[in-house]
């Protein structure tokens, strides 16, 4: 392997924390009940329009109600986007220890690109990250492999020797599809749907933790 792919909520960063301050933040303003933390931690991977489904369930998701209510959930992030979000913990070493053998690192992400470029700005890892891959990059995002093709194109290394790294089982999908080695971030946020049978998502290997992920992508790339 001569690449490492991520996804970027879940696998990579750990953004919950200003999500559930911004849907709880939501929930009380309009006096409706305090939607738990964990139960929105399940929905992150699944978009903003899964998270303020949970602060209003009896809205249709296409009801102009429904849209105006996640595009200020979408500002409201945009403009404190890493209060309380940074790298999951052990994943600084492994990035630095990429980057000292210089093994190119990058993200693939169903995120906006605005979100996601402002994220890696406030974490200051713009300069780092080789390769960033958002929905308006490509004509099919996740599970489809194309925006994993464009990523290891845009880093001149073939699709099947890059290593993806994902929580979702979109995730494990489009990488297997385009022929790379999964792995799947079960320290992330798992859908509840999917959690309770990790093995189904037929990902090449499991990790529980960012030190069981770095141990094995040393192995994986030879360093």
């Amino acid at each position: 392997m001569k690449a490492v792919l991520f996804d970027l909520d879940g696998t990579l960063i750990d953004t919950a924390a200003d999500f559930i301050r911004i849907i709880q933040d939501m929930c009380r303003e309009e006096s409706r009940a305090i939607v738990d933390a964990d139960l929105i931690r399940t929905q992150v991977s699944e978009g903003a329009r899964a998270m303020v489904k949970l602060v209003y369930p009896e809205l249709e998701v296409d009801d102009p109600i429904f849209l105006a209510h996640r595009q200020r959930f979408l500002d409201l992030y945009g403009d404190d986007i890493a209060v309380d979000t940074d790298l999951f913990e052990g994943m600084y070493p492994l990035l630095e220890d990429l980057e000292s053998h210089h093994i190119p690192w990058g993200i693939v992400t169903n995120k906006p690109r605005w979100l996601s470029e402002s994220l890696l700005k406030a974490l200051n890892l713009t300069e780092r990250c080789a390769v960033l891959v958002c929905p308006e990059d490509v004509k099919h995002t996740k599970p489809d492999p194309e925006p994993m093709y464009l990523a290891a194109k845009q880093i001149d290394i073939a699709a099947e020797q890059c290593i993806y790294v994902g929580d979702h089982p979109r995730d494990i999908d489009a990488g297997r599809n385009a022929q790379m080695y999964t792995i799947l971030a079960a320290y992330g946020y798992l859908p509840l749907q999917y959690k309770d049978d990790l093995k189904a998502w037929q990902a090449d290997c499991i990790v529980h933790n960012v030190a069981e992920l770095h141990q094995l992508v040393r192995k994986l790339v030879n360093i």
